[in-house]
């Protein structure tokens, strides 16, 4: 009598990775089959194909940096997160992960944790899901967190791709319909710097690949809908262990993103298009302008109004869109608080 199939010999390891596209990375991914038992080794890939090598050196290096279960494919398969390497295994021009890497590591002592808004559009064909094939739906406003077949598109999809999050051990904390017809939000965290990149990173490959089965595909166009429509932000709210036990360390946070030519460095490596959404209209800020303010909406970063009454707590930093690449975030807003709450004695 044969057991092999109760034990089989190996699993499938789902190897993901941020390629070199501009002005916006995509994701890759390719399959490796794993000896029962062996951890996920390092691999390789054609960088010449991802915007990451020319064709006359294109090697180049995959190496695990997180693993997590594959909801998919189930088992014991699992999805293997990548950091992208040289040969010389130094860390590749296009991996932003380890710059954030150093960063968290200087300021781990302050103990900074994100949760991320993710918003994004799912499409079908050329339409927003949910747009008639001629023409606009009805004016934006009641999809948002709605329920019925008239004002709520891809359901389904969100779900499962929810319980596929789940299923992974990905640390999401809820969903919601938005402002558009066929957009909607998940979010991840509360979790430090590397987990909620990581996590946010993982969850994306899963919300394509799950939409992939239904027919349907998932943007992160900060402006899908040209016209009087919400874009598509990833609003990123953070605090540090003296954010989350006075106020005073909440505004030097909030002060320190407006200093100097910190505003820019941060708008501009929000996510390309970033001006297209932040236009002043439709819950956002302009652009090139700084501003924060309780319960504000229409502010760069908003003081949510509890955080005001209990002295304590976190910031909302509105101007990221969708499409950010979430360890370029979670660095500045460490590197930019985190420094100077050291230097004002608040960490």
């Amino acid at each position: 009598m044969s057991h092999a199939s109760s034990h089989p010999a190996s699993y499938k390891a789902e190897y993901i990775w941020i390629d070199g596209t501009q002005p916006t990375a995509k994701l890759r991914s390719k399959t490796k089959i794993v000896a029962t038992g062996a951890e996920p080794p390092v691999w390789g890939f054609d960088g010449s194909s991802t915007n990451q090598a020319e064709g006359s050196s294109s090697d180049r290096v995959l190496k695990p940096v997180f693993t997590c279960p594959d909801p998919l494919r189930g088992g014991s398969d699992v999805l293997v997160l990548c950091e992208v390497l040289d040969t010389d295994l130094s860390p590749h021009a296009s991996n932003t992960r380890a710059e954030l890497r150093e960063v968290a590591e200087r300021f781990a002592g302050q103990e900074p944790v994100f949760g991320i808004e993710q918003e994004y559009t799912f499409f079908r064909g050329s339409r927003p899901l949910g747009f008639p094939e001629n023409g606009f739906p009805a004016p934006q406003g009641g999809y948002y967190c709605g329920v019925g077949a008239d004002e709520i598109f891809g359901r389904e999809v969100v779900e499962a791709h929810l319980d596929n999050c789940l299923k992974a051990g990905l640390g999401l904390s809820g969903i919601n319909a938005e402002v558009m017809p066929g957009q909607w939000e998940f979010q991840v965290g509360p979790l430090g710097p590397l987990e909620v990149a990581d996590q946010l990173w993982v969850a994306r490959w899963l919300l394509y690949r799950t939409a992939e089965d239904f027919g349907v595909s998932a943007t992160l166009d900060p402006k899908p809908a040209k016209g009087d429509w919400n874009g598509a932000g990833a609003h990123t709210n953070f605090s540090t262990r003296r954010m989350r036990e006075s106020y005073e360390a909440i505004v030097a946070a909030c002060e320190s993103l407006g200093e100097g030519d910190k505003p820019l460095q941060h708008v501009r490596a929000y996510g390309a298009g970033v001006e297209s959404r932040l236009t002043g209209a439709h819950e956002t800020a302009p652009w090139d302008e700084y501003s924060y303010g309780v319960s504000d909406r229409g502010a760069s970063v908003r003081i949510p109004w509890q955080v005001e009454k209990d002295g304590k707590g976190y910031i909302e930093d509105r101007r990221p869109n969708a499409n950010v690449d979430p360890y370029v975030v979670t660095r500045l807003m460490v590197d930019t608080c985190c420094a100077a709450l050291e230097k004002a004695g608040l960490d």
